[in-house]
């Protein structure tokens, strides 16, 4: 039985598209303005990441992590890696910034926490043994990795990321070791792709961060 559609069945049904028409297009807008407004390389740069026009590949390596593994060039693939270097002998920067870096991937997406990863890499190897790493990073957050080497292979590394590191001898014998505070940036080829610089802020590292990911990836 054909169904015969009436003057004012047709007018609901224009009305009611109409309707649906609008309610989506309201819901891309309220979902757009949502949406973390993805800066552009010169407003990163205000923000406090540098980022590098061409990622820089740091070679082979051969270092040590905290759980007793081997950390090479493969450990820096397959996701972002954000690396600082310090050293657990360290009065202030450091347990700041490995509790600032814990408080950030707390404010990250899930899917950005899944695949970032977090580094230390000890400046003071003498003191600094897998062991002491291992009672020493995780405190801050069980999925960080602290690494060291042979002091040739830590300088060597450092100097591929700009991390310059310095032995301050006081006149007791005792030394502390000066450091770049900044946060260098890995991409997922494993590639040197700019750095944090300090002082750090949350808000700002956060959104540059989630914008190098979006330029990187798209």
């Amino acid at each position: 039985m054909a169904v015969v559609l009436t003057t004012r069945n047709k007018v609901w049904i224009t009305v009611g598209a109409v309707l649906l028409f609008m309610a989506l297009v309201v819901m891309s807008f309220v979902h757009r303005i949502q949406q973390p407004r993805v800066m552009t390389t010169a407003e990163m740069q205000v923000n406090g990441l540098y980022l590098f026009e061409t990622p820089r590949d740091p070679g082979q390596f051969a270092l040590q992590s905290h759980r007793g593994k081997p950390f090479t060039a493969s450990d820096l693939q397959g996701r972002w890696t954000m690396i600082f270097f310090g050293f657990t002998h360290c009065p202030d920067v450091c347990p700041t910034t490995l509790a600032f870096l814990s408080q950030l991937m707390t404010q990250l997406e899930s899917t950005e926490v899944d695949d970032t990863a977090v580094v230390m890499v000890s400046v003071d190897p003498a003191r600094d043994t897998a062991a002491v790493l291992q009672d020493y990073v995780p405190y801050f957050n069980p999925e960080f990795t602290g690494v060291t080497g042979e002091f040739v292979d830590i300088l060597k590394f450092a100097r591929t990321f700009n991390a310059p590191f310095r032995k301050v001898t006081a006149e007791d014998g005792s030394y502390q070791v000066d450091h770049s505070a900044n946060i260098v940036l890995v991409n997922p080829r494993g590639h040197y792709h700019g750095f944090f610089k300090a002082p750090l802020d949350l808000a700002k590292m956060k959104v540059t961060y989630r914008s190098a990911r979006y330029l990187w990836e798209n």
